[in-house]
């Protein structure tokens, strides 16, 4: 079939989006392609088409796993087999699903970058038929773009033992960071295809205001639909919420500390309509595809305009008139600057981070490979009086440096270690019988309980034992007090994944230009916001678009400056009209000059156009 014929097939859409179809051919000629679109601009499309066209199975490599089950489930619905491997899975379930895909007619393997590094997945990748290497959010390979995740550089390794064309899309990307993209990705050659940015539904609106909370509810009580609000903290969120609560507003907040059951029902109750308005940090959002917002909301300005062009982006996708409102003051830029330099503490106070975590976990020098580390950042910065931010940012610059990856807000499954000999285990007398069905079901499917604490499925497990995921948990806890297994319950935190064995003093590689080069990005993207929210001439439009490299564009007509461009003509005009009216009808353009200051090219445009309505008269020569 031709791409259209499998578009209207799959999708039943009659045509592709502007730029699709030409990302699409690129593809399917066999040319690597990097295709910059903005939010909503259907990337996924421009990736399952060819996938469709061709034979074998696309490995798409994504960090969102929300979005992996969503785009999973999308092409399921369309009879297209497709599967996702994510951190919620036991290593039974990978291993299947690997089997499937290596051996299966599968179209579709959605995996995290990490997934890439696996024993396991590298032990299948040899005999797996790949159609295209797919990945999203490509941005993130960028160590000079604003969210560079250390695993995305392993994906070009890719390339020596896969013969594949890469498919790599992203919402964001600067020239620089669209160069650097196309590099750490092993292009043939440079093929980049990028979407103009334009979003003419989106008007953005700019307030400085010291009642940020009154703006606030003036925009949910003034324009009707679902919303979305920014926020830089988890408590704020909540605190927010409750006042717009309290002002009869329908809110409610998400942060990734809540309880994965939590977040799921939160978004579900959002993107159903149940909840008008959420306020959330940015952990919200990201793959989520509802088209309807109708305004998004930053109440602290980003540190970047890439967060802020993406997250504004959410807002009008179904191409309705729709806002993106940034509200900022003094302290939102002393808080950026701040925060400059707490993100970037000194390479000798990080190097020290590095040691005092090893002793910390009592990890020895030459030890700790692949070593999971559960990871309280609160009790490591008490236990070695810190402050928790410049620690934090430590942290993820080592990580930036391949030494280890943090995983934060991680659903940690449930582990069990079987602490009985196997020979002895039967001959075990057990207080609740039912806890025989379990011990025999957890024997059966997975291997390896009696060497190390292996992590389960408590729904499989529960339903295989003829038991509810409650009782299963009290028959597992009873067996651990009875020092039959150890029982490490299901748990919510922050992972510490070590990269290799613990270095000694001085051999821990920090990057000192690199370190350099990554705080003098940093700082001027702060300070393009700054300029960006200050800004009282240029187009908003104009301004984000030129950042991306987009120099020719029009101005919006739609933003608060357009707007307020817009006023001071008829102002003009009026404020002429009653100068001339006053003077009897006669003036000269030296008159004007002197009563009004303005520059020749406005006042006279302006006075030509009521001479030739003939609401004035001509002046005097």
């Amino acid at each position: 079939m031709t791409a259209l014929e499998v578009l209207r097939t799959y999708w039943g859409y009659q045509n592709f989006r502007p730029m699709q179809e030409e990302i699409v051919k690129e593809a399917a000629a066999g040319r690597d392609v990097l295709a910059i679109l903005p939010t909503g601009g259907g990337k996924s499309v421009c990736f399952q088409v060819p996938a469709m066209m061709k034979e074998g199975i696309a490995i798409v490599v994504t960090p969102l796993i929300a979005l992996m089950k969503d785009q999973v489930q999308n092409l399921q619905a369309r009879g297209i087999k497709a599967m996702a491997i994510h951190a919620g899975m036991n290593r039974h379930e990978v291993e299947l699903a690997l089997n499937n895909a290596a051996y299966g007619d599968f179209k579709f393997l959605y995996l995290s970058p990490e997934r890439l590094q696996t024993q396991l997945f590298n032990a299948y990748i040899s005999v797996m038929k790949v159609s295209y290497i797919v990945v999203d959010e490509a941005h993130c390979i960028s160590q000079w773009g604003y969210d560079f995740r250390p695993p995305y550089l392993r994906i070009g390794e890719l390339r020596s033992r896969i013969d594949a064309p890469v498919i790599a899309l992203t919402a964001t990307a600067t020239p620089l960071v669209a160069k650097d993209i196309m590099e750490n990705l092993k292009f043939r050659e440079p093929n980049l295809i990028r979407s103009g940015f334009e979003r003419p539904n989106l008007s953005y609106i700019v307030r400085h205001t010291q009642d940020k909370m009154g703006q606030i509810r003036a925009v949910c009580q003034g324009v009707p639909g679902t919303g979305i609000i920014y926020v830089r903290s988890r408590d704020k969120a909540g605190e927010m919420a409750a006042a717009l609560v309290q002002a009869g507003i329908s809110a409610s907040f998400y942060h990734a500390g809540l309880g994965p059951a939590l977040r799921a029902e939160r978004q579900e109750d959002w993107r159903s309509g149940k909840t008008r308005v959420m306020v959330c940090t940015n952990a919200f959002g990201m793959g989520i595809d509802k088209p309807d917002v109708r305004f998004v909301i930053h109440a602290d300005m980003p540190d970047s305009p890439e967060a802020y062009f993406q997250e504004a982006g959410r807002a009008g996708r179904d191409g309705k008139p729709s806002y993106a409102v940034l509200l900022w003051n003094g302290t939102d830029t002393a808080r950026l600057k701040q925060l400059e330099k707490v993100s970037f503490p000194s390479l000798e106070y990080i190097e020290d981070i590095y040691h005092k975590m090893h002793i910390f976990f009592e990890i020895p020098y030459d030890n700790g490979a692949g070593r999971m580390l559960k990871l309280d950042i609160k009790e490591f910065c008490k236990h070695y009086k810190l402050q928790e931010a410049p620690a934090y940012y430590a942290i993820k610059y080592l990580e930036r440096e391949g030494h280890w990856t943090l995983a934060e807000d991680m659903d940690i499954q449930t582990r069990v270690r079987i602490e009985v000999e196997r020979t002895a285990l039967y001959g075990v007398d057990l207080p609740d019988p039912l806890m025989a069905g379990v011990l025999e079901t957890l024997m059966r499917n997975y291997t390896g309980l009696f060497s190390f604490a292996t992590p389960i499925d408590e729904e499989l497990v529960a339903s295989k034992s003829g038991v509810t995921v409650t009782m299963l948990r009290q028959l597992l806890y009873g067996l651990s007090v009875n020092h039959i297994i150890r029982y490490i319950p299901m748990d919510h935190a922050d992972v510490l994944f070590l990269a290799h064995d613990r270095l000694r003093p001085g051999n821990v590689k920090l990057s000192p230009d690199r370190y350099a080069l990554l705080r003098s990005t940093y700082s001027e993207r702060v300070e393009t916001m700054i300029e960006y929210a200050s800004e009282d001439s240029e187009c908003r439009s104009q301004f984000l678009l030129r950042y991306f490299g987009q120099e020719d564009s029009a101005p919006c007509g739609s933003c608060d400056i357009c707007r307020a461009a817009a006023v001071k003509p008829r102002e003009l005009a009026s404020s002429l009209k009653s100068w001339i009216t006053a003077r009897g009808g006669s003036y000269t353009l030296q008159d004007l000059k002197s009563a009004f200051g303005t520059a020749n090219d406005t006042y006279l445009s302006v006075l030509r156009d009521l001479i030739d309505r003939h609401e004035v008269p001509p002046y005097e020569r």
